[in-house]
């Protein structure tokens, strides 16, 4: 069943990459060149899982597995989403969760302390002030010239990503090289040194939270709304903190209108799409982490299905529809948000 799961997955996000680089080739936005490297990251993971699971783990293919699989995913598909955002005031919500990403140093390292073998402490302080110096590098960015902030971003990832790929590399591993559930023989971090451990908290909370926060902020945009909070404060850190508050209020007061609209066959189709990719964020976000906590049959499970819902989103969405070289019926409406990028 394992190797079922992740492989169907690897398919899944592999011809997901495919087309999406396609789209790139055709309109070049950035957003669609970084998604395809965080799908293509994605079918490397999975397939490390299948191999693994059908012919055996080896200290090499679970380095490929830690590397691609915990560190890179979500922090790369969050990229993505930043890119397609980069327009807006995004940067301050990417910078802030860059920030979380390194202070949940702390908690991993309580939970590495019950596991016997915590990181050194000036280790968990260096992640944490690296992570919040780049959060703040984001958020200045934003506020300075918004069109450049994701490109900061982008920057930090690609320097992150250099120096984590040489730390995994070179990295003593535990035991026979790759450590695995004794129940469900699904892989575990634990064979990995603590402060590689550590690393997995930055990467993929703030990956895994921008890819739910921007489809949230998607929805948003293309949804028909009712604005109950409206207005501008003068101060830039309470005009941001407020338009995340109004995001938010102003969403659930247009719930209403949307599904009226939806009923009728007049919702744009960004809005289900954008309601698929936040659920297959959020799915496999939530399985990875109870990973963490040793509850791991999920874990392949969480991943085909994340994938496949992030799939669909993209498969429901209008400029896919207009693509395709057959007359289909379209489910939704194919006008877009005023200023809808």
């Amino acid at each position: 069943m394992n190797t079922a799961l992740s492989l169907l997955a690897t398919i899944v996000s592999l011809v997901f990459a495919a087309l999406v680089a396609d789209q790139w080739w055709h309109r070049r936005r950035s957003f669609q060149l970084v998604w395809t490297a965080g799908l293509t990251w994605y079918g490397i993971s999975t397939a490390t899982e299948a191999w693994g699971s059908a012919l055996g783990w080896s200290a090499s293919l679970y380095r490929i597995w830690f590397l691609f699989g915990a560190i890179y995913v979500a922090a790369w598909l969050g990229m993505g989403t930043f890119y397609l955002l980069q327009r807006t005031g995004f940067g301050y919500v990417v910078g802030v969760l860059i920030a979380i990403g390194g202070l949940f140093a702390f908690p991993s390292q309580l939970e590495l302390t019950q596991q016997g073998h915590p990181a050194a402490t000036r280790t968990v302080v260096l992640i944490v002030l690296v992570a919040v110096l780049a959060g703040a590098a984001v958020v200045e960015a934003t506020a300075a010239r918004r069109e450049v902030a994701a490109h900061v971003a982008m920057a930090i990832l690609l320097a992150a990503s250099v120096l984590t790929a040489g730390l995994t590399i070179t990295a003593h591993l535990a035991g026979r090289g790759y450590a695995l559930d004794p129940h469900t023989h699904v892989p575990l971090a634990t064979a990995v040194p603590p402060y590689l451990n550590l690393l997995t908290g930055p990467f993929n909370i703030a990956g895994a939270f921008c890819m739910i926060a921007g489809a949230i902020f998607s929805i948003y945009v293309y949804m028909p709304k009712h604005k109950l909070m409206r207005g501008n404060p003068r101060f830039a850190v309470l005009r941001e903190l407020y338009r995340v508050t109004a995001v938010v209020v102003n969403l659930v007061a247009s719930l209403p209108g949307a599904a009226e609209a939806l009923v009728r066959g007049r919702l744009s189709s960004r809005v289900p799409a954008t309601v698929l990719i936040a659920i297959g964020a959020l799915v496999p976000s939530i399985t990875t982490g109870l990973d963490r906590f040793g509850i791991t049959w999920a874990l392949y499970l969480g991943q085909l299905i994340g994938v496949v819902l992030i799939f669909l989103g993209f498969l429901v969405s209008e400029e896919v529809f207009q693509r395709l070289p057959l007359a289909l019926p379209r489910p939704f409406a194919a006008r877009q948000a005023p200023g809808a990028s």
